[in-house]
């Protein structure tokens, strides 16, 4: 009953996110079927939620602890925003209104229970603001989404400064939320076309880059789970984040790296969609 409640939203969120960079390089016969399987899982997510609402209140409390229900939040956001690609403004309100509830919700229940040292779930908190500002912006909002934006950036640095440095080395896929956090906070900079901080956010995002590249390589003992789906998420990331910081710093770079990132995010969820799709057969 709660395994869509306890890993649907990142898989939602790699998903979602992997459309969206299909799409913007083009891709749209790719990008329309991963959104179906998005929507389809944030379905499942959603009927769980409302399962443990009404019969196991106990597991209900235990996931909401934790930053992994933060997921909700992001996958939310994730398919609001591609339903804007689409042009269904209506149905992006109504998720960009879901999505606030829920983070006001949930947000005081995870940092109620927080924990440190930080992991790369922890960051999740972060993505989740950031994911706010994000569809806001692109919903029109753009002052209301300059608050997310802010208090996205400031959950960071709280996060990032407790966060356990042998993650990199020894964490299960989620320690690339560090990574993938910042790259969400460039896009949400993007979408409120703040070209400066677009451009010092991307260049940060990128800064992790080839020190979780390396540590990918160099790590030991690396379960393969449904973390996994955290890694898929922010690879995802970096292509939308590069598009559209390419578009507001004019700088075309960013353009034709994010065309052949798409391949590598979309290749890590064949990947990890295969691993899934055998562990439940």
């Amino acid at each position: 009953m709660s395994a869509p409640a306890r890993a649907g939203g990142a898989v939602v969120m790699g998903t979602g996110i992997v459309s969206i960079a299909l799409s913007l390089d083009g891709r749209e016969t790719l990008s329309r079927l991963l959104f179906v399987v998005a929507v389809a899982t944030l379905a499942a997510v959603a009927v769980s939620v409302a399962a443990l609402t009404l019969h196991d209140r106990v597991t209900l409390r235990e996931l909401v602890a934790g930053p992994g229900a933060l997921t909700w939040v992001a996958a939310t956001d994730v398919v609001g925003a591609r339903l804007v690609l689409f042009g269904w403004l209506r149905e992006a309100d109504a998720l960009l209104v879901l999505a606030c509830l829920l983070w006001l919700v949930l947000v005081p229940f995870v940092l109620a229970h927080w924990r440190t040292p930080t992991v790369g779930l922890s960051f999740l908190l972060v993505v989740a603001t950031e994911s706010l500002a994000v569809l806001a912006a692109r919903l029109g909002l753009v002052h209301e989404a300059l608050v997310p934006l802010v208090l996205g950036l400031v959950f960071y640095v709280l996060v990032a400064v407790r966060f356990d440095r042998r993650q990199l080395l020894v964490g299960s896929g989620d320690h690339w939320i560090a990574g993938g956090a910042l790259a969400i906070a460039a896009l949400a900079c993007a979408r409120c076309n703040l070209h400066t901080l677009t451009l010092v956010v991307w260049a940060a995002a990128a800064a992790w880059l080839p020190v979780l590249l390396a540590t990918e390589l160099w790590g030991r003992g690396r379960r393969f789970d449904e973390l996994r789906w955290s890694t898929v998420f922010p690879l995802g990331m970096y292509a939308v984040c590069s598009f559209a910081a390419a578009r507001v710093v004019h700088a075309p770079a960013l353009a034709t790296f994010a065309e052949g990132w798409v391949w590598v995010a979309a290749a890590a969820w064949a990947i990890v969609a295969a691993w899934t799709v055998g562990r439940v057969a």
